[in-house]
């Protein structure tokens, strides 16, 4: 299976140079991909707000300059995002990030994206949030326009373009790979349509993951897409939210790890993604204490699904 990290912004509290040893250790462990959550800003609970996942002043870093800083110190691993929320960002930019984080990491990214669940963040970032998934549908196909074309004419409700160009183009060019996360029917829908691959919240029902793959692959067939080219990556557990007191102990105890992740094997995925900040909170208070947990980590799920 492949095995990725979820990179932990909390490393930054130790200085620059302790993120690079993190982004340089989890590579040197022997993991395949390094992968970024995305917020820009996080809302506080106030009334009339629906209520959020974690507490606003979580730390994340911004994904592009932190995928940035770890290609410059790593050399083989994969680089990507879990998940950026594309519609809240402007996709012409997006693309040109992209293109230029795959240009000078040397043709290691793999691009996941979301609809992502916050509305006030769209609001701070002055985008709509009830049309997100119908734009989300467009800027993906204008991504790929502007990684693949020379000239860039682009017909669209939301991003018209016209005689534009973007250079340089990705070495990974159009196929540059897309995975799209979501556990909701249109997220399904979006994934066979467009995506190289499904990237999964936690799931430990597997009744749900094959409906949700049946889902996907139909998809595919139906947008005369290869079923069997998507990939299959699956979240092991994420940051426990408050009260969860199972959740914080999680990552300390590698039999429930190893379980979790043999289950997910015979559901049919063949990625999995180890939370770093979950491993922090489960007591791994420093980069170290991190690495240590995520050598440990590694080194098991190997043993147990290769």
């Amino acid at each position: 299976m492949k095995l990725a990290v979820e990179f932990p912004s909390i490393s930054y509290r130790e200085g620059h140079a302790a993120v690079a040893k993190m982004a340089k250790g989890i590579e040197d462990i022997g993991y395949d991909q390094l992968d970024v959550y995305d917020h820009v800003v996080m809302g506080y609970d106030i009334e009339g707000r629906t209520e959020s996942y974690y507490p606003a002043q979580m730390p994340i870093i911004e994904a592009f300059m932190m995928l940035s800083y770890a290609a410059a110190v790593t050399e083989r691993i994969g680089l990507g995002t879990e998940v950026l929320v594309l519609p809240q960002r402007q996709p012409a930019l997006v693309a040109k990030q992209v293109s230029s984080l795959d240009t000078l990491s040397n043709g290691r990214v793999r691009l996941g994206i979301g609809v992502g669940w916050q509305e006030s963040e769209y609001e701070a970032l002055g985008e709509n949030f009830k049309d997100r998934g119908r734009r989300m549908d467009e800027a993906i196909d204008l991504l790929r326009t502007y990684w693949r074309d020379e000239r860039i004419d682009f017909e669209s409700k939301h991003y018209p373009t016209e005689a534009m160009a973007m250079e340089p183009k990705p070495p990974q060019s159009g196929a540059l790979p897309i995975w799209i996360g979501g556990n909701t029917p249109p997220a399904f829908r979006r994934v066979g349509q467009y995506g190289d691959g499904w990237l999964a919240s936690q799931v430990s029902d597997a009744d749900f993951a094959k409906r949700a793959m049946d889902v996907i692959q139909a998809a595919a067939v139906a947008a005369g897409r290869d079923p069997n080219a998507i990939g299959w990556q699956s979240m092991i557990a994420p940051p426990p939210r408050a009260g969860d007191t199972a959740g914080k102990t999680f990552y300390a105890e590698p039999d429930r790890v190893a379980t979790r992740v043999i289950e997910l094997k015979e559901m049919g995925f063949d990625g999995v993604a180890v939370n770093a900040t979950a491993i922090f909170q489960a007591g791994a208070r420093s980069v170290d204490a991190m690495l240590d947990a995520l050598q440990a980590i590694h080194d098991r799920l190997r043993k147990e699904v290769g």
